[in-house]
């Protein structure tokens, strides 16, 4: 790998020297600084989501949720601790507004309190993986800030097709998931 990885630095070095490496080092600064400014926008949008899961927490209301939701976790993911359900609440409470970033410690969180104390993923950790990876999300906040910040004229125009989506790619993903699961431990 690192010698691909080398190969491609130095054809992008040599092309950008025969083409005109003035043109090359403006439009390497331009790049950079949109990156940079796109991820600032990011970061405020995650600051502002993960004090709001912060509150949340510290009023029991991802307690009250994970309550809630608790006979879904037990259907999807059989029986987990208690701690482990309140995770999955948060990290599945995170996908659905689209910040999925701010899901991931939650989920790391969860994976911990699922293990089994092998070196191998269980299913339920497994089925964790595959609906952070597919995660339907109601409102698609990240995207919707990316294109806001890109200048898009109406960003929130994917929430639609972006629920869609993401129903269908979690409802088959757990699905697969199960059959999977289930089918490895017939074979054990």
């Amino acid at each position: 790998m690192n010698a691909i990885w080398t190969i491609l630095v130095l054809v992008s070095i040599a092309l950008s020297l025969t083409v005109s490496p003035a043109a090359v080092l403006s439009s390497m600064t331009q790049a950079a600084e949109e990156a940079l400014w796109l991820a600032f926008s990011l970061v405020a949008v995650y600051c502002v989501w993960i004090s709001v899961f912060e509150i949340l927490s510290r009023l029991g209301a991802l307690q009250t949720l994970a309550k809630l939701i608790s006979p879904l976790i037990d259907k999807i993911y059989g029986k987990v601790s208690d701690t482990a359900k309140e995770y999955i609440a948060l990290n599945l409470s995170a996908n659905l507004i689209g910040v999925g970033s701010a899901a991931t410690p939650s989920a790391i969180k969860a994976i911990e309190n699922m293990q089994d104390g092998s070196d191998r993923a269980t299913p339920q950790i497994i089925m964790l993986f595959v609906i952070n990876a597919t995660s339907i999300q109601l409102l698609p906040t990240t995207v919707m800030t990316m294109r806001a910040r890109l200048g898009s004229a109406s960003p929130a125009d994917i929430v639609l097709p972006t629920l869609i989506t993401t129903a269908v790619t979690t409802v088959m993903g757990i699905a697969l998931t199960k059959l999977f699961t289930r089918k490895k431990c017939r074979t054990i």
